[in-house]
């Protein structure tokens, strides 16, 4: 069956641009640190503790470790396009975008 859509796609729905992507990063950071216990979970799987997180935020791939972690983490995820609005696939798009493409050999 095929579905029909009437009318334009959602504006969350549509193509990211780096600076929307790297917003989004943004807005994942502020829902970690007002959720203490994501907060925490990310700190323990990606090394850093609350004095090393400001200047991990100042590097250029950081926007894509959160994004990285945020989609790793369903709970996270869910509660993230909840309180954001976003939806959950427009931050694995935003992942996608920000992380450095790997050359195959």
């Amino acid at each position: 069956m095929q579905k029909i859509h009437s009318g334009p796609p959602s504006p969350k729905c549509r193509a990211l641009s780096i600076d929307a992507a790297e917003t989004m990063a943004i807005e994942v950071l502020n829902f970690l640190v007002q959720d203490q216990a994501h907060l925490e979970r990310f700190l323990a799987l990606s090394g850093l503790n609350p004095c090393t997180l400001r200047a991990a935020s100042k590097e250029p791939q950081f926007g894509a470790a959160l994004l990285g972690y945020l989609v790793s983490d369903e709970a996270a995820l869910v509660a993230f396009a909840a309180s954001s609005g976003h939806e959950p696939s427009a931050a694995v798009r935003a992942r996608d975008l920000l992380s450095p493409q790997k050359e195959l050999p």
